[in-house]
């Protein structure tokens, strides 16, 4: 589905699949959409919203939340208690990137496992685990990310995702997973995003990613533990009131964003081969698995600063991750015309320099 907005832009938007705008659906049916007060649980088109999310998630209820920082830290908020310790990747988006909100809001410690692209090892979880001692804090939660942002959108297979669960569960521990992109990482395994999550107590995915929702993410558990998410969703912020007015776009994003995400894959995979090809360039293909596309510069050539700006200039517009590595992310708004644009803005830069 390509919409208006896809086509009226005058630069390429490469930073994230967080620049999406909604389609002219999504306004329509934002425009049309019956609310109610939600802290009384009578917003109807948010209720609808839960109740579609959970039945694709094959879990018992979902919630919808501002954002998916507000989604992971509810989440462990109502996983842990205070003291609690925390497993996560190394490069995880909850420890890296959500302010400190595990140590802020839950007062849990974490404790951090190197992956190999960002991907975790089910022995080195079973190592990480701590045993009963009045020294060590409790291991109460495993958090998992599918795909792994930092990673550059790696996916765990959902037969590890199944064994890391098993490691966790079968120590005591609640496994929580950052879902973010999780419809991608599906789409990637080829399997339906129900069987990608059934291991995890929890799941956390956005709406206003690849998915192209102006705003929000979904919670999804028990619903006992959904009952103690809205608790927890309250304390930071995130009780809402006439908020169908964003719950109907995302509805539309699960109902005919979601098939779609294949095309974003090939876009960046077409992207990543050829960027591989040009000398400045270091791209390790077998992270490229959804639509993150992330490479080194040599650092003999220049920065990636100074190459995106110079990529600015002829109306391409991404990220630095590092002072030399950049991320291109596809996504509905960038076409397979505009990736042909791109490469050749790219080579021209490469050729000026």
């Amino acid at each position: 589905m390509i919409c208006k907005e896809a086509t009226d832009l005058d630069y390429i938007d490469l930073r994230s699949d967080t620049v999406t705008r909604p389609t002219e659906k999504m306004r329509r049916a934002m425009a049309a959409a019956e609310v109610g007060d939600d802290v009384y649980g009578e917003d109807p088109t948010i209720n609808r919203l839960q109740e579609l999310a959970a039945e694709i998630l094959g879990k018992e209820a979902a919630l919808f939340v501002p954002s998916g920082t507000m989604g992971n830290q509810a989440c462990l908020m109502a996983h842990t208690q205070r003291g609690d310790e925390v497993l996560l990747e190394e490069q995880a988006h909850i420890f890296l990137y959500e302010a400190g909100g595990a140590a802020l809001l839950s007062q849990c410690q974490t404790r951090t496992i190197p992956g190999e692209n960002g991907i975790l090892d089910p022995d080195q979880v079973r190592d990480a685990i701590r045993g009963e001692n009045i020294h060590f804090p409790r291991s109460s939660l495993l958090c998992l990310e599918n795909t792994h942002n930092r990673a550059g959108g790696t996916v765990t297979p959902p037969e590890l995702m199944r064994e890391l669960a098993g490691v966790a569960h079968s120590a005591g521990l609640k496994v929580h997973l950052d879902g973010a992109r999780v419809f991608n990482a599906a789409c990637a395994a080829g399997v339906p995003v129900s069987e990608m999550v059934d291991p995890v107590d929890s799941v956390q995915f956005c709406l206003s990613k690849g998915l192209a929702a102006p705003v929000g993410s979904i919670v999804a558990g028990s619903r006992a533990f959904i009952d103690r998410c809205l608790g927890t969703r309250k304390i930071l912020g995130g009780g809402m009131r006439q908020a169908g007015i964003l719950a109907a776009a995302g509805i539309i994003a699960l109902e005919e964003m979601v098939e779609r995400l294949a095309e974003d894959h090939e876009n960046a995979r077409q992207l990543a081969e050829a960027i591989a090809e040009m000398d400045p360039f270091i791209v390790d293909l077998d992270t490229v698995q959804t639509n993150i596309v992330a490479f080194d510069v040599d650092p003999e050539w220049f920065t990636a600063a100074d190459f995106l700006a110079e990529m600015g200039k002829r109306g391409v517009r991404a990220n630095p991750v590092s002072p030399q590595r950049i991320r291109l992310v596809t996504h509905y708004e960038v076409s397979r015309a505009n990736i042909e644009t791109t490469l050749e803005a790219m080579n021209e830069v490469i050729s000026s320099w």
